[in-house]
């Protein structure tokens, strides 16, 4: 048996750490937001966070529609997107200003000018950088949870987000004060309603690179990180410059390129799904001896409308304890399926590959054992034809086992079928 409670594998638990890291960011973003409230009319500071936090839930919703496959740990996220809004902007901010002046004052340039040249030259460099960072934190300190380039577009996206809607704030509070109410409405259209994505997709670039590096080894990893550095600070330049210098025309230009980059990194996730549903294709029939997977929950696992039915199905017959174990079996047996991929890419050891195995598969036991059962059926039985999504009815149960069958009585210890190998 698993020596502690096997869900640490989920890796759902916030560390030390974590709390600590979300409290110094929560502190840099009130200091952030002292400035703007401090620097201008408080109604005008109020207004402008209510205008900036308006679109974050829709946002936020949009980034995790594509974490469906396998769901990053809830507090990571937070961390990213807290990053984003409190310590990336507090310094970039700082730094920023500090470049201007010099620019100004010392190169004895306009300010129009040196504001220009600030944010085509200085400010990308600054903000992807500080971005960045967290996105190499969980490089350095949560690499197994960067299991493709999905992964990286999730965190580079919370993090971006954060860092918009702080951003945002002092955008707006300086369209009140210079331009009024029309100025506050244009400048609202412009970046909360046309470019919400802008600094999520500058930093994708970062967050497929990063997560490209997660999956290999050696040195050359160093020189694809730098060069989706190098991608994101170039297409936040790029977008900056055209605005600031080429007008109507050239944000228009700069708009299509976002979009470009956008289509493109949509299929980058839909390509990654696809890997995910061949690993989980793969790797998991190895595991019908255990009575914890059989071909009812190799289809299910491999189709998001499956997903949901069977989330559906369990809630239904069960509540939340019974949506809870379904997704705590969904979960565990998509990371199952990287598991073994990382072993394959000989990311981890056998010793650390064995500890994650079994404490995966304890979890899909336990989550079996806490499936619903219809009334008027033992558990354990063949589960009755609506417990099945319709569109796998046709496929033929194993001998003894429904879509949802009980752990084997006295089932403790698991084989590990093809440790580090499987499908390329």
């Amino acid at each position: 048996m698993a020596s502690r409670d096997p869900r640490w594998v989920l890796r759902d638990r916030p560390s030390v750490a974590l709390i600590a890291g979300l409290v110094v960011a929560g502190l840099c973003a009130l200091a952030s937001f002292s400035f703007d409230l401090f620097n201008g009319d408080p109604v005008y500071f109020f207004i402008a966070l209510a205008l900036a936090l308006a679109p974050v839930p829709v946002l936020l919703a949009a980034v995790l529609a594509l974490d469906r496959m396998e769901p990053e740990p809830r507090s990571n996220l937070i961390f990213a997107f807290a990053w984003g809004a409190g310590v990336a902007v507090l310094v970039a901010g700082l730094v920023n200003s500090l470049g201007l002046i010099y620019i100004e004052n010392t190169v004895r340039l306009g300010y129009d000018t040196a504001r220009n040249i600030a944010a085509t030259f200085g400010a990308p460099v600054v903000e992807e950088t500080m971005k960045g960072l967290v996105l190499l934190g969980l490089l350095r300190f949560r690499r197994a949870e960067l299991d493709g380039p999905t992964d990286g577009v999730i965190y580079a996206s919370m993090v971006g987000l954060g860092f918009a809607m702080s951003e945002n704030v002092s955008y707006y509070v300086a369209a009140l004060h210079e331009m009024g109410a029309r100025g506050l409405a244009v400048t609202v259209v412009l970046r909360g309603i046309l470019s919400p994505f802008a600094h999520p997709l500058f930093t994708s670039m970062i967050g497929v690179a990063v997560a490209y590096a997660a999956q290999r080894q050696g040195p050359g990893r160093i020189f694809v990180i730098v060069a989706g550095w190098a991608g994101a600070m170039l297409l936040h330049g790029i977008w900056n410059g055209f605005a600031s210098y080429v007008g109507i025309g050239g944000l228009a230009a700069a708009y299509l390129l976002l979009l470009v980059v956008l289509v493109v990194l949509i299929w980058i996730v839909f390509r990654d799904r696809k890997r995910i549903v061949g690993l989980i294709n793969g790797y998991l029939p190895a595991y019908q001896a255990t009575g914890l997977v059989a071909p009812y929950d190799v289809a299910m696992l491999s189709s998001l409308p499956a997903r949901r039915h069977a989330r559906k199905w369990a809630r239904a017959n069960g509540g939340r304890p019974g949506l809870r174990a379904m997704s705590d079996y969904q979960l565990a047996a998509t990371e199952l399926g990287l598991l073994h991929e990382r072993a394959r890419r000989h990311m981890i050891d056998e010793y650390a590959f064995n500890e994650e195995q079994q404490a995966l598969l304890h979890c899909m036991a336990a989550a079996r054992s806490a499936f619903p059962t219809p009334s008027g059926q033992a558990p354990g039985g063949s589960a009755p034809p609506y417990a099945v999504p319709p569109q796998f009815q046709g496929l033929p149960p194993q001998p003894g086992a429904g879509p949802y069958p009980a752990p084997p009585p006295g089932a403790g210890h698991y084989p590990r079928p093809g440790w580090g190998v499987g499908p390329d």
